[in-house]
């Protein structure tokens, strides 16, 4: 007969923090030899619009909207509304976006 063998306690947390400090907090995590994974929530995952490819594109890359915005040359403001998808996302832009964000362009068409 098996016997059941015991498996070490592990605790799934979930935290938000400022964008500033997040890097801290993530090689902190690290430091203490705590495996650290980036997920995005289900719903988001079979969401294909194009502001969710986008918004999942740059948080693949780490960036920010601002940091996207400086590397695009696209105001904050307006990759905030193509990412809630209030905004369409031209063929200029996808191009911009796919090249910052090493992506193909019709991903965001």
């Amino acid at each position: 007969m098996l016997e059941p063998t015991k498996k070490p306690h592990i605790e799934l947390l979930h935290v938000s923090c400022p964008q500033g400090v997040y890097a801290e907090v993530i090689k902190m995590l690290e430091g203490y030899d705590c495996h650290v994974e980036r997920a995005v929530p289900a719903d988001e995952l079979l969401d294909q619009t194009p502001g969710t490819m986008l918004r999942g594109a740059r948080f693949r890359e780490d960036m920010t909207q601002v940091q996207l915005a400086e590397a695009s040359g696209i105001p904050r403001r307006h990759i905030s509304d193509m990412e809630h998808n209030r905004r369409p996302i031209g063929k200029k832009a996808a191009r911009k976006f796919a090249e910052v964000l090493k992506v193909d362009y019709r991903v965001f068409l």
